[in-house]
């Protein structure tokens, strides 16, 4: 079944905290996710950033906004306690806690209006509210991302096959191999046209080689025969690693066949060749960073009544 959305797991939340005992977000978190009888693949699926896990993000939400609306109390960081109005919430059976139910309660309604920034009266909300808030910062982030990485891939595509062996240089160099980019750079071209465009050393100090393919094609993928003459070239090289990027793509017979085969060989395609320079900061510029932050409630703690 479908991962439940933070404001269908109010209730259960609220129902699991109804003993009146101290728990733990881990407790309710693994209670309910055998009550869903979810997948250890739906237990384990990350948000967008791979910052944590999707269902324990939404029932942390789920027990934020119930606290917001006094319905449940804040006892120390990640724990829970149902209070007397959550008591008297739960006596009265309500088929479903949602942010609408919430808004009978003053203390969220405040809340809400101090998490509210002003909109134009045409703006149109930009996520489902299904989404905790914390999902809709991450899955704008992944928007924003994808849109970049295509971005990225159409440039690439415009480019000129020399640029883009000088990319493939940069983007390898910041994710830490050939020393400095001088030194990895003179290697490009150095073995002819024998399959391979270029070498670079896997570490700073040149303990081992990796031999580099570049292949700036646009619409034809990148089939087993062409893995194959690269394949061959390492070997005539005695190379024991390779590297083939395309700003295309490959075929599955191409994967299949660098998975059966002793020589390590990488492939990387034009969509993870846009993440990696996204990631490494190559054709690139930051232009904001946000910090997100939580309460800390441990530094709270002596304060509560």
């Amino acid at each position: 079944m479908p991962i439940p959305d933070f404001q269908t797991l109010m209730l259960p939340v609220l129902k699991f905290a109804e003993s009146r005992d101290e728990h733990s977000l881990s407790e309710a978190t693994e209670f309910l996710a055998d009550e869903y009888s979810l997948s250890d693949e739906e237990k384990n699926q990350l948000l967008p950033s791979g910052r944590q896990p999707v269902f324990y993000n939404r029932v942390g939400w789920a027990r934020t906004y119930l606290k917001q609306a006094g319905i449940l109390g804040l006892t120390r960081r990640n724990y829970l306690r149902i209070t007397e109005r959550g008591q008297e919430v739960l006596q009265s059976n309500p088929d479903r806690i949602d942010m609408k139910y919430l808004e009978q309660f003053p203390e969220y309604v405040e809340f809400k209006e101090r998490k509210r920034e002003p909109k134009k009266d045409d703006e149109k909300p930009t996520s489902s509210e299904e989404l905790s808030p914390e999902e809709s910062l991450d899955d704008s982030y992944s928007r924003i991302r994808v849109d970049l990485a295509k971005e990225l891939l159409d440039n690439i595509l415009r480019s000129s096959p020399a640029f883009f062996e000088q990319l493939v240089v940069e983007l390898l160099v910041k994710m830490g191999y050939g020393g400095s980019r001088a030194e990895a750079a003179r290697a490009v071209g150095r073995s002819g046209d024998e399959g391979i465009d270029g070498i670079i050393d896997e570490d700073r100090l040149g303990l081992d080689t990796i031999y580099i393919q570049a292949k700036r094609w646009t619409d034809n993928p990148v089939g087993r025969s062409e893995i194959q003459k690269f394949v061959g070239a390492l070997q005539g090289k005695r190379a024991r690693k390779g590297i083939f990027i395309t700003a295309s793509r490959f075929t599955d017979q191409a994967r299949d066949y660098t998975s059966s085969i002793e020589t390590k060989v990488v492939l990387i395609d034009g969509k993870r060749l846009a993440d990696l320079m996204i990631d490494h900061g190559v054709g690139v510029s930051t232009v904001a960073k946000y910090e997100l932050k939580r309460l800390d409630s441990d530094y709270f703690i002596d304060t509560l009544e």
